[in-house]
């Protein structure tokens, strides 16, 4: 009889930029970002827009109490200046971290910001990407009703085009 350890599996790491924690706690839906990863790590000038310059705004109540929301000082202040010189300090700052602690996962909702990931090998998804997933593991009725609530209630921008795309693939 030969006997086998349990293969370890390791929490994913996963990095945030502002905009996809704002916009699923404007709608209601902040806690899926829990269900799936467990812990989310951010930057300061993320953990900053979110909650300290973000205070009063719709959803800043419900991150700064989020204790599986850790923030992070981004040690590569260099790669945070260069990258400055395309996107915002959160942006900057979530990709220099998820390369520091070599993320599994980047969330980002911005073209630029999604584009310059993509061009240091990191994965991405953004706010349309969580409701997807939760749509397809069951836990939302209706992907339509959650990009309406976007759109209504976080004056998130979705394309026509992408709005049918993203529904045809939760076969809604």
């Amino acid at each position: 009889m030969t006997w086998h350890l349990p293969v370890s599996q390791e929490a994913p790491v996963v990095v945030s930029n502002t905009s996809p924690l704002m916009n699923l706690a404007i709608i209601g839906q902040l806690d899926l970002l829990r269900h799936f990863y467990e812990t989310i790590h951010v930057p300061n000038a993320v953990w900053n827009e979110l909650v300290e310059q973000g205070a009063g705004k719709p959803g800043s109540e419900a991150i700064a109490p989020a204790t599986w929301i850790q923030t992070h000082t981004v040690q590569n202040r260099h790669l945070v200046i260069a990258l400055r010189e395309q996107l915002d300090a959160g942006e900057s700052e979530a990709i220099a971290l998820a390369l520091e602690r070599q993320a599994t996962l980047i969330l980002l909702d911005e073209t630029e910001g999604r584009r310059v990931a993509a061009s240091y090998g990191l994965v991405k998804t953004g706010v349309l990407g969580i409701l997807l997933q939760a749509k397809k593991q069951g836990i939302i009725p209706s992907l339509r009703a959650e990009m309406e609530k976007l759109q209504r209630e976080a004056h998130f921008w979705i394309s026509p085009p992408l709005f049918e795309k993203l529904l045809r693939s939760a076969a809604e």
